[in-house]
């Protein structure tokens, strides 16, 4: 069975890595969809973001896994169908992540044939995100316990030239 984990993932960090291992684990294929957002101001370019997941699934030996684009004005469910996946795989930290996530996973559910499932992610990563991950590193604090190893060297290169101008 085939399964797509979607996210803009600016940075991708170890809770999104968790979530698609486990997913890797259980299903014959996952394809990770990074999503762009034209409007959206992102940290990392769209190409540095599908080669920094593609970095982290490789760190973490996961050989069904595909890295893909989710074009801008697609609908997720339609994008997914279209790639035959039979279900979408997401993360959940809490409560508040459920609230968000379960009405779209009835919209998708009735555009297209494609199920929602929601794995819990591991409490030790429930307290982070991209967010989280984007302004301690901006500040210079060292988030390399919650990132790949990839995505510490490129957040270290990236605000190293911003302080550097």
């Amino acid at each position: 069975m085939r399964v797509v984990c979607p996210g803009s993932f600016d940075p991708i960090h170890k809770g999104h890595m968790e979530v698609i291992a486990r997913a890797a684990a259980l299903f014959d294929e996952v394809i990770v969809g990074v999503a762009h957002n034209y409007s959206k101001k992102y940290l990392f370019s769209l190409e540095e973001r599908l080669d920094l997941v593609r970095a982290a699934a490789a760190e973490l030996g996961l050989n069904n896994v595909s890295v893909e684009v989710i074009e801008p004005g697609v609908l997720l469910s339609a994008w997914a169908h279209e790639r035959g996946a039979a279900a979408l795989v997401k993360g959940l930290r809490s409560g508040k992540d459920y609230e968000y996530e379960a009405p779209m996973a009835s919209m998708n559910r009735h555009v297209r044939p494609v199920e929602t499932l929601f794995l819990s992610g591991e409490d030790r990563y429930t307290g982070i995100s991209s967010t989280i991950i984007r302004e301690v590193a901006s500040l210079g604090g060292d988030v390399s316990a919650f990132v790949p190893a990839a995505v510490a060297r490129a957040l270290g290169e990236k605000f190293a030239s911003a302080s550097a101008s």
